[in-house]
């Protein structure tokens, strides 16, 4: 019969054994635990030294600083006008510069304004870009005029007329409109009877000349006048006038307040 293994070959099997798994438990800890390599300990610092980098140069260097300011879209406003009430801080870093800010000084600034944009134009310059209202109709007072543009708003007062630009008469004073709508409403329906008219007509516009809510006249050129009624339905009266002023064209009279029933007539 063959000898079963000695007390010594099992304990030594056993010795074996054990030493194996506790070797494989050791490695398996040492990997799960090891500490980040060289490698990522570079990269680390590089991405640290990039974003330094670019903080200075943004920041501290002279690279991107504020040299100059371009100001466009000015007409009645002057680009030095503008950029005086911009404040632009020369010499500041461009990242720096509180775009808000000069938006909102020149809106308060200059209600001629309607609209401006601020750009930082890299390396050195910051771009202002300008939007004015125009005026639709004028307002005369005092021997100068208020400035009145297509939502209603008077935004200016200039001592000479803008060529082109319609005086609006309220002669209201005593009419039932006025306490019944107001001054405001009066004029926001002539602007947008104005705004209505074909432009054409709008350049032979002289006067637009509200009496009550119904009753508005345009005075043309060459002495000509229109009794436009109401605000209501101007596209519709503003085609029917551009018919009667060719149909008729030595007339000095036109009615479009009903525009079913037009009529023209003098000369």
């Amino acid at each position: 019969m063959a000898a079963g293994p000695t007390t010594a070959e099992k304990s030594g099997a056993s010795t074996s054994k054990g030493s194996s798994e506790g070797s494989s438990r050791t490695g398996t800890r040492n990997r799960k635990f090891r500490v980040p390599g060289a490698r990522v300990l570079l990269v680390g610092l590089g991405v640290l030294l990039l974003v330094a980098g670019v903080f200075w140069a943004l920041y501290g260097s002279s690279w991107f600083r504020v040299e100059h300011v371009k100001t466009s879209g000015t007409g009645v406003l002057t680009p030095g006008e503008v950029e005086a009430v911009a404040a632009v801080p020369m010499g500041a870093p461009l990242v720096s510069v509180d775009i808000e800010a000069i938006e909102a000084r020149l809106r308060e600034g200059f209600p001629r304004i309607e609209s401006v944009d601020v750009v930082r134009s890299w390396p050195h310059g910051i771009g202002l870009k300008v939007t004015e209202r125009k005026p639709v109709l004028l307002m005369e007072k005092g021997g100068k005029f208020i400035e009145v543009d297509a939502t209603g708003l008077r935004f200016a007062t200039v001592d000479t007329a803008p060529r082109g630009v319609p005086r609006l008469v309220l002669d209201s004073a005593d009419s039932p409109s006025l306490r019944r709508f107001g001054a405001d409403r009066l004029l926001q329906e002539a602007v947008r009877i104005r705004g209505e008219l074909p432009a054409e007509i709008a350049r032979n516009t002289r006067v637009v000349r509200v009496t009550s809510y119904d009753s508005v006249t345009l005075e043309l050129t060459r002495g000509r006048t229109v009794f436009w009624g109401s605000g209501e339905h101007g596209p519709v009266k503003a085609r029917v006038l551009t018919a009667l002023l060719k149909a008729t064209p030595k007339a000095g009279h036109f009615d479009v307040s009903a525009p079913t029933a037009p009529a023209s007539s003098g000369s």
